[in-house]
């Protein structure tokens, strides 16, 4: 029995079935398991991380022309490019937004404390939470301890996870932020 366990253990090894197999063993036939459903988000959230630095480097564009292609769903990139038409886009008509979408506002201090969880995929859907502090810098009143909440909504297409939306906290006692509702409101002109 145990040299029938290895030689098949081996033949996993050798056919690079190894994503499946874990899958598997996880209790779960999901193919988001099988790619690494926070890499988009990470390098969303490495990229933010750089614009809070607080370096003096070029703010880069979570939403250029190559990210959107890779790390979107195509729904996400419709409403997007739908939005950026919008007159009431900043004035130098590189975002449909004037505040970064991810801080939630125009100001923040480099981040901190950030964690990164997936929950389980339901639906079709993954969703990753990520949590950080972005006002410990602050002398302005804020809570300089208090911890910001996005969570990135992902499916999979073309076999690999994409953003389909980018969720963040409401003022207290309104609901959560959906960029896919903020994006349909501007291409609206509201």
């Amino acid at each position: 029995m145990a040299s029938l366990r290895r030689k098949t253990i081996a033949r996993i090894f050798a056919m690079k079935k190894i994503p499946l197999v874990l899958a598997i063993l996880l209790g779960s036939t999901s193919p988001m398991l099988a790619a690494d459903v926070t890499a988009p988000v990470k390098e969303i959230m490495d990229a933010t991380i750089k614009n809070w630095s607080g370096a003096d480097s070029d703010w880069i564009d979570i939403f250029d022309p190559g990210k959107l292609s890779r790390l979107y769903s195509k729904d996400f990139v419709t409403k997007y490019q739908a939005a950026i038409q919008n007159p009431a886009a900043d004035e130098d008509g590189v975002s449909p937004f004037d505040y970064d979408v991810i801080v939630n506002g125009e100001d923040a201090c480099p981040l901190e404390d950030l964690t990164y969880e997936p929950k389980p995929t339901a639906g079709g859907a993954t969703e990753v939470v990520v949590t950080f502090k972005k006002a410990t810098c602050m002398d302005d009143g804020s809570d300089k301890q208090a911890v910001t909440t996005v969570r990135f909504e992902m499916l999979e297409e073309a076999g690999k996870p994409v953003i389909d939306d980018i969720v963040t906290e409401g003022d207290p006692g309104q609901p959560a932020n959906s960029l896919k509702n903020t994006m349909v409101q501007i291409a609206k002109g509201q």
